[in-house]
């Protein structure tokens, strides 16, 4: 039930980001924050971090999988799909919005702002990797090719986090193609399942027992996901 916060070595990673407890769960969960030479932290967007990062998020997530031992191999206990588990921590910033843990102003205003940035990932990675062309018809280098200065430029322009951040995004970018985008394409496919949940079930839908049923299937690709959740 523990989670750590802890702040993170130099030279690694400019977000923020978790580590699971051991599978013995001698070592807790802990989410990592890189100070990068700061020393104020303005904290709108803490409360979206943390609920991704920690509960309900990936802390919850990969500890239901660590717990499970009776359920699951070790192989599903400790691997880690992309699209699955950062669909997950994406769909709960979502549903502690839906549940007004984000009422405030200000924490609403981190919410939807990781939103926008997490889409505007998925446009400048499919565009490095797959050899895309800026639209014609666009006022912004209408009809180049996407490289790293242009996606850098167009992330900055949608981002609040300072050059040094963005850079290290788009450096992570370049050496794992698609992850970024699981984000979303992840947290689409939660959304999908749990509305044909609801419109299966109508007025006898769970909610909690579906997310236990889900979380508990430990990580999976997102097809066999979605044929383990259609038993539900």
């Amino acid at each position: 039930r523990t989670i750590e916060a802890k702040i993170s070595p130099p030279g690694g990673a400019a977000a923020q980001y978790y580590m699971s407890p051991s599978e013995d769960l001698t070592r807790p969960g802990s989410t990592w924050y890189p100070a990068n030479g700061r020393t104020r932290f303005p904290l709108w967007s803490e409360p979206t971090t943390a609920y991704h990062e920690g509960v309900p998020g990936h802390h919850l997530q990969i500890g239901m999988a660590i717990v499970n031992r009776e359920k699951l191999s070790r192989f599903q206990r400790n691997e880690f799909v992309s699209g699955h588990g950062e669909g997950w921590a994406l769909y709960a910033e979502r549903l502690m919005d839906e549940f007004g843990f984000l009422a405030r102003p200000e924490y609403r205003l981190g919410f939807l702002y990781a939103q926008a940035f997490r889409a505007a990932r998925v446009v400048v990675d499919i565009g490095m990797h797959c050899d895309k062309r800026i639209p014609k018809d666009w006022p912004w280098h209408a009809g180049e090719a996407w490289n790293p200065e242009l996606a850098f430029e167009f992330l900055s322009a949608r981002s609040s986090s300072d050059e040094a951040f963005n850079r290290s995004e788009i450096d992570r970018y370049l050496g794992w193609p698609a992850q970024a985008i699981s984000y979303k394409l992840g947290e689409r496919v939660w959304l999908q399942l749990r509305d044909e949940a609801k419109a299966k079930h109508g007025p006898a839908f769970d909610l909690r027992a579906w997310h236990t049923y889900a979380l508990g299937l430990g990580n999976l690709g997102l097809e066999l996901f979605k044929n383990e959740m259609s038993r539900f």
